[in-house]
């Protein structure tokens, strides 16, 4: 998910026979009859092709400055702001509040609020109701980022287009109470174009000063630079991760096992995992196989900020891949 430049989960997960834990957002295989057949005619906005043209520009001067001038404190610096991009959106906006994975104490919220500042791809609470959309209506027309019409689409087009009216109306019909009704996000909602004016660019941009870097190549580093690349690397799930891989739990749905995606996406790019178990926090049956975030979401665990961690158990998973996966594994299986 990310940014349109324009503008109830329950705790309690259900069981089914074979003891499967069924997760609130229910998932839709890809067939002919879940595709819309109306015809849909893309409108532009000219407002966000621009914007989004002129930011991958200035990357592209990021990149050049950050290799040939650069000192080594800012290249640090931007990887810092990656990680917190990433956790705002992986730890936070996904697997806490879309999934309801896993509980956070405040002092993590806070946190994984702010870091979803610095990723800015949306307040918390329309970035979930998006996800949860997606999962509820994958790969049809409701599906926000609908891999069905390519990967430019998936990818970055659907930022660049008026919202399909299906995505709006089933949109309307998603139980948000559960976040709607947090002081936290409301107040991030409230006051985000402040919080990311300050969080992703103010401090991204001023920070490198202390050590003697310019002004020039702080901006298009740590603030131009770190955004894009944080932004094609999350991309990569709705688009790279719906459309190449195995699926070794459910070949029936489109999303895939995607080795590049998890790694610069933070763990993110076991999707058709994460798809089959949407509930588990790891989106992983490889907790730490190149999954940074449940290694973060476990540290907070061991000194109490993070509880509640919702797993599948290695038979249930078996029996699922038996049952529904494509007959593949991936490199890391011991089973």
């Amino acid at each position: 998910m990310a940014p349109r430049l324009n503008a109830n989960e329950d705790d309690q997960l259900d069981q089914d026979q074979d003891g499967t834990m069924t997760s609130p957002i229910e998932e839709n295989p890809i067939n002919e009859a879940t595709v819309s057949k109306k015809p849909y005619k893309m409108q532009i906005v000219w407002r966000n092709v621009i914007l989004m043209s002129l930011l991958h520009l200035g990357s592209i001067v990021g990149l050049y400055l950050l290799v040939s001038e650069a000192k080594w404190l800012t290249w640090l610096w931007c990887y810092i702001l990656l990680f917190m991009s990433a956790t705002g959106i992986t730890a936070g906006a996904h697997r806490l509040f879309s999934h309801k994975s896993y509980k956070a104490k405040y002092p993590l919220k806070v946190i994984l609020m702010i870091f979803n500042c610095v990723s800015f791809q949306n307040d918390i609470i329309e970035w979930a109701r998006d996800h949860r959309v997606h999962h509820k209506y994958s790969e049809t027309d409701a599906d926000p980022h609908n891999a069905v019409r390519g990967f430019f689409f998936a990818h970055i087009g659907w930022l660049l287009v008026k919202k399909h009216q299906d995505v709006k109306d089933k949109g309307k019909g998603i139980d948000m109470s559960d976040l709607t009704s947090d002081p936290l996000l409301m107040f991030q909602r409230r006051h985000y174009k402040t919080l990311v004016l300050i969080f992703s660019f103010i401090i991204p941009t001023f920070v490198p000063l202390l050590w003697g870097e310019t002004l020039f190549v702080s901006f298009y580093t740590a603030a131009l630079l770190r955004y894009a690349v944080s932004l094609n690397f999350t991309w990569c799930v709705n688009s790279v991760a719906h459309m190449w891989g195995n699926r070794p739990y459910d070949q029936h749905i489109s999303p895939r096992q995607s080795v590049f995606t998890a790694i610069g996406a933070f763990g993110e790019g076991w999707h058709n995992y994460h798809h089959t178990f949407p509930y588990d926090y790891r989106t992983s049956e490889f907790p730490y196989t190149l999954n940074p975030t449940s290694l973060f979401i476990d540290f907070f665990y061991l000194i109490g900020w993070a509880y509640d961690r919702k797993t599948v158990s290695l038979e249930t998973i078996q029996k699922k891949m038996l049952r529904s996966g494509d007959g593949s594994t991936t490199p890391f299986h011991k089973h």
